[in-house]
């Protein structure tokens, strides 16, 4: 495939979406849906507020607007009993820290003492509602939920793109019960690079696919066979892919069930005159342990191959100077998913190699969310990327094409 393809800047479903940019906020109730499912240690303490930091955009941009702001969210999956660990009251602290401002928390997302303090918020005040998953009614997006969750407010944004795959009451309910919905900037941007980028990527558009099943990918690779000009496959799922040629793959993981899918994705990337590169070699162990001793194989068809007693855990040295050489002449580059078992040190080199070739490229460098976000951060090539996704299910939904309920429920535009 040749050719230069030119961006578009926004898709059709952006643009027929309000954003917060259309809305006269100014005395109104919000009622916002953040992703504040942050994680916590055993003392109750955010370890890492990236999610929180990426919603300021939009919250900041509501506040200085004059809107009477209540934020909502979940965090994990609690059980009805409450779970402490799944509050969202050190989100709240947070917030006031971030924001420098009063943030008031409300001890239940519903209710009429929250009712109370939703009724006495001042322009420009911020109330932020408890966890959204106490509530077993939250995922089975029960109407009076979602009824009691939107409350007075006549405005809703939803900015919460790692959740947006799903028609939750706080996602997709409560747009039955307000005048307006919009996206939030959270959002928006999510869409513009996941779809408006990506739609007509320039050439050549690589994609760089990890991860430990075909399972988990397979209907995202079939979609992006439309767009890619390349296709990089790393991680596990690469040994499936190797099985199914007929090579040795020792004690590797490997879904023995998908050979044959393998094997048509194999042949529809040929029809399609997609370059579909599987790593030449692969690292590796006898142990899977930090520190552990690792050895390459030799090529794959000339005589390559993993021992009975040792299983791959990364690409190996051919593997990464080959994918290197392709990233280096990409226009766009799309990263889901790590070459190998970055965690432990002594099994990163290929995904570390693979993250700092995306940024050496100089390419559009697109990072669809998950552990390839993890990797990014670890090598220190985060700042660099382009645009990093929030979500993880939503981004891969988005990519294969599928709708998400929770931008599909916005206010048409």
């Amino acid at each position: 495939m040749t050719g230069s393809r030119v961006c578009g800047t926004k898709t059709r479903l952006i643009m027929s979406k309000l954003t917060i940019r259309d809305i006269d906020v100014a005395g109104q109730e919000v009622l916002m849906r953040a992703d504040f499912n942050v994680p916590t240690n055993d003392a109750f303490e955010i370890t890492d507020d990236t999610r929180i930091q990426a919603a300021l955009p939009t919250i900041k941009d509501l506040l200085s607007k004059g809107a009477r702001l209540v934020l909502c969210s979940h965090m994990g999956r609690p059980t009805e009993a409450r779970e402490k660990k799944y509050s969202l009251e050190p989100v709240a602290a947070r917030l006031c820290e971030l924001l420098e401002q009063d943030v008031t928390f409300a001890e239940d997302c519903i209710g009429e003492d929250t009712a109370a303090l939703r009724s006495d918020l001042k322009d420009g005040g911020v109330l932020l509602l408890e966890n959204t998953r106490y509530y077993s009614e939250e995922k089975k997006n029960d109407a009076e939920f979602a009824k009691s969750l939107a409350g007075n407010a006549e405005i809703f944004v939803n900015d919460a793109f790692g959740t947006a795959h799903r028609a939750h009451a706080s996602t997709e309910g409560v747009t039955h019960h307000v005048s307006k919905s919009a996206m939030g900037l959270l959002i928006e941007r999510e869409l513009e690079y996941l779809e408006g980028k990506l739609a007509n990527a320039e050439s050549p558009f690589v994609v760089i696919m990890g991860g430990a099943k075909v399972s988990d990918k397979i209907e995202v690779i079939s979609a992006l066979l439309e767009k890619a000009d390349t296709i990089l496959i790393g991680g596990a799922m690469a040994y499936t892919f190797r099985k199914a040629q007929g090579y040795e793959i020792g004690m590797s993981l490997v879904e023995d069930d998908k050979q044959e899918l393998a094997l048509e994705i194999l042949k529809k990337a040929e029809e399609k005159g997609v370059k579909f590169l599987l790593p030449a070699d692969t690292r590796i162990t006898k142990e899977f342990k930090e520190g552990a001793e690792t050895w390459n194989t030799g090529v794959y068809g000339e005589g390559g191959a993993i021992p009975a007693d040792k299983e791959g855990i990364d690409i190996g040295d051919v593997a990464i100077a080959e994918f290197k050489e392709v990233l280096l002449t990409a226009k766009t580059v799309l990263w889901n998913g790590p070459m190998g078992v970055f965690e432990k040190d002594c099994f990163a080199k290929g995904t570390k190699e693979i993250a700092e070739a995306v940024v050496e490229s100089g390419a559009l460098s697109i990072v669809g969310g998950g552990d390839s976000v993890t990797a990014a951060v670890k090598f220190g090539v985060a700042d660099k990327m382009s645009f990093i996704s929030t979500g993880g299910g939503a981004s891969l939904e988005l990519l294969e094409g599928k709708t998400l309920p929770g931008v599909a429920a916005l206010t048409e535009a």
